[in-house]
């Protein structure tokens, strides 16, 4: 792409937003640089002053180096370590970025806007358990419209809307508060309310085309793309900051040892079947765009040692999901010579899995594979994903017909499950490099395919 697309949300607690940051030094500072005889308060305040003018003025690299010379001079300062990391934040290092907030909180348990930029951080970084933890731990400290949309884009946007609903309601609600209901409503799978609550501040004749900007905003290719784009900023390979300036590396400072947490899959396409003419899709909220030129990344210098987490996302064991096939038995096509050694294999090398005794529990969220033009097409996308992903394998596909802006559209999907088990079978399908996202039933009903009688494709194994 030439160009990205920042959409102004209402995350007011973000220091970033604005013009597009190029030419992004990172981790190009030696480590010498850090080394100090002990605190230098006065050093460090006149670091910390040019670091502000620095990220005002949005110049990433500038802006790392004067922070982490002021945290280098007072290591055990809240708001040192709360500088660096918005200061990574603008060069796009989000690894280092969640390291700098982290310590920040922990020196000060009671700043919500460093807790709500560390989820935002984890985000990006494809933690979306550890984003949810932070966002539920500093609830009090953070403002409902901002950690209402932080939770959708964690992947909780059912979460989202609970906690915007009410707030939206309220007599001094603003309209930032409801165009993060709105894209709320969006990520969840919910384009009607999301169009709705989006026109109460947005003119008719700029609507649709918001509406094509929010679809484009919640189909991500990758875990940073949202927050890249809500901080108008372009992510960079980041190995975590220098770990000279770690908090359990000072002297006299005692923290807690914690395992980092493994990172999960990256951000869902939370509207995979959304059709390339997304400008059909009815719902968004209202929100300003601008566009801004994004610069190829620059040579990165020789990095240094760092500290911590890598930055990779980590998946889970990818083990086989075996489960009882739900639809008529002559839907499967394995030849009848093969079926009791094939079935034997599977059972032996994934036996217990906990996930299919957990598939007993009732409820009502689904996984959404996709939106196509017809069943037919969807019953060749569900062959696709049951060709990739085999936890699907034993499931009955899911749909139903919907309209927007006069054109029909079949949604894919499998459920009838609890919250934690379709957000763990939706894990697997994003592990497969496949879409999908966790929604509550919608009108959902077994697969039109399914009820004509015709076939249900199973891949063979």
């Amino acid at each position: 792409m030439n160009s990205r697309k920042m959409i102004k949300f209402g995350l007011s607690a973000l220091v970033l937003g604005g013009v597009a940051v190029t030419g992004v030094a990172t981790q190009g500072f030696s480590s010498a640089a850090f080394a100090t005889s002990g605190v230098n308060a006065k050093k460090a305040a006149s670091e910390a002053k040019a670091a502000t003018k620095a990220i005002a003025k949005r110049k990433a690299g500038e802006a790392v180096q004067h922070a982490e010379a002021a945290v280098a001079n007072d290591p055990t300062n809240a708001g040192y370590r709360a500088l660096l990391g918005q200061a990574y934040l603008l060069s796009g290092r989000f690894t280092s970025a969640a390291q700098a907030l982290n310590d920040s909180l922990t020196l000060d348990p009671q700043d919500g806007r460093v807790a709500l930029n560390l989820a935002l951080a984890k985000v990006a970084n494809g933690d979306w358990a550890g984003a949810r933890s932070t966002l539920q731990a500093n609830a009090a400290t953070i403002p409902a419209s901002d950690r209402g949309l932080a939770f959708a884009l964690a992947g909780d946007p059912v979460t989202a809307i609970d906690i915007l609903g009410p707030a939206a309601r309220e007599a001094t609600a603003t309209a930032k508060t409801r165009q993060n209901l709105a894209l709320s409503f969006a990520l969840a799978g919910r384009w009607k309310e999301a169009g709705q609550v989006a026109s109460m501040d947005v003119s008719p004749d700029q609507l649709q085309a918001r509406l094509t900007q929010w679809a484009q905003f919640a189909r991500p290719a990758n875990a940073y793309d949202q927050v890249a784009s809500l901080l108008n900023v372009q992510a960079v390979q980041d190995g975590g900051q220098p770990i000279a300036l770690a908090l359990n590396q000072q002297p006299g400072v005692a923290v807690a040892a914690v395992a980092p947490a493994p990172l999960a899959d990256p951000v869902d396409a939370y509207m995979p079947g959304v059709p390339q003419g997304a400008a059909q899709v009815a719902a968004e909220a209202g929100v300003e765009v601008a566009s801004a030129p994004v610069s190829a990344p620059e040579a990165q210098p020789e990095p240094q040692q760092v500290a911590g987490t890598g930055p990779q996302i980590v998946f889970g064991p990818r083990a086989e999901m075996v489960q009882q096939f739900r639809a008529a038995p002559q839907a499967v096509r394995a030849p009848a010579a093969k079926p009791a050694v094939r079935v034997a294999k599977v059972t032996a090398a994934v036996a217990p899995v906990p996930a299919a005794a957990a598939k007993a529990k009732p409820g009502n969220y689904y996984v959404q594979l996709g939106a196509y033009d017809n069943a037919d097409v969807a019953r060749d996308g569900w062959a696709r994903y049951t060709r990739q992903v085999s936890a699907l394998r034993g499931e009955t596909p899911q749909g139903m017909q919907f309209s927007s802006r006069g054109s029909n559209f079949y949604r894919l999907s499998v459920g009838g499950y609890t919250r934690d088990d379709a957000t763990s079978l939706c894990r697997q399908v994003r592990a497969s490099g496949s879409a999908c996202f966790v929604r509550v039933q919608a009108g959902d009903a077994v697969a039109a395919w399914v009820k004509s009688g015709g076939r249900t494709q199973v891949a063979a194994r």
